[in-house]
């Protein structure tokens, strides 16, 4: 499909709660939004989807081309993804099945949409089919945000679970153990380094600068607390170049690995909001506007 026809079918889409006409009509669409691979840029693309096993599922076919297409290159390279179904829109965390259980989801997908069964037999590779999950949400019940200090806690609350459960699923992982494990492993960690990485940038660039400002007397702890996020950034870096060979990475490293950041994260967070919180609960949130003024 040319970009010209993908952006008429989103501007459809959007503009009519998720219903299009034309060759899409009456079936099941979504909009998928991944990081360019290269560039870093959004990018936005119409697919087809089924559900099955209660998941979401789409499938790289590119139609039965021989190459797959640049939105699953770029969710290989960018797990977290913007899906817009329907009215909805989430954010969600792309991972390609593999082995036993792809072929499982494959199956359920060619007996909701055959025409998929036809592009598979078109082309020499395997068409992926991709789950598209719902990040784990925080155990307990939801903080009503009302001040930046709500708001950081609410962060570190997100981060804390996903490195509980990327930590439980690396402590499962034995090379030529579960089909699927290592791949679905690898997004789920970059997923959790992508967040935590969101995270330390607005804190470097927004959060910590404007504390700096109103107050002075935590120069220390922020120059500190900077620090942290640099260490924990190097690691953070030799996870991601183990995860790039998962599938004949040393488990008893990869654990380790995971095992030391989520020390120095867990020490680093407590320090934070230890040293933050005070000052922050007083910041409202979202930011309160100023009034207009009369001419």
């Amino acid at each position: 499909m040319s970009m010209s026809f993908n952006q008429n079918v989103i501007e459809e889409f959007r503009a009519n709660g998720g219903r299009v006409g034309g060759p899409f009509e009456g079936g099941d669409l979504l909009l998928l939004t991944t990081t360019g691979a290269g560039s870093g840029r959004p990018h936005t693309v119409p697919l087809g989807f089924v559900r099955s096993e209660g998941l979401v599922l789409v499938v790289a076919s590119a139609a039965g081309a021989p190459e797959h297409p640049q939105w699953y290159r770029n969710l290989l390279a960018h797990p977290v993804v913007r899906v817009e179904l329907g009215t909805e829109t989430f954010d969600a965390i792309a991972v390609p099945a593999e082995g036993p259980r792809r072929d499982r989801l494959f199956a359920a997908v060619v007996r909701e949409a055959p025409g998929y069964g036809d592009y598979q037999a078109h082309t020499k590779r395997e068409l992926p089919v991709v789950t598209l999950e719902r990040p784990e949400a925080p155990p307990g019940r939801p903080r009503e945000v009302r001040s930046l200090a709500d708001k950081l806690l609410e962060a570190h609350s997100w981060l804390r679970a996903q490195l509980r459960h990327v930590r439980a699923e690396a402590h499962a992982h034995t090379p030529g153990g579960p089909a699927g494990l290592g791949l679905q492993l690898r997004q789920h960690c970059l997923a959790f380094c992508e967040g935590l990485t969101h995270h330390h940038a607005g804190e470097d660039s927004a959060i910590f600068p404007a504390l700096a400002r109103s107050h002075p007397e935590l120069a220390g702890v922020l120059d500190r607390l900077g620090e942290q996020h640099r260490e924990i950034g190097r690691i953070k870096g030799e996870l991601a170049a183990l995860l790039a060979g998962i599938e004949i990475a040393d488990p008893d490293r990869l654990r380790t690995e995971l095992d030391r950041m989520s020390a120095e994260l867990e020490a680093h967070l407590d320090h934070e909001e230890a040293e933050l919180l005070p000052a922050l609960a007083a910041i409202p949130f979202p930011p309160v506007r100023p009034a207009p003024t009369g001419r």
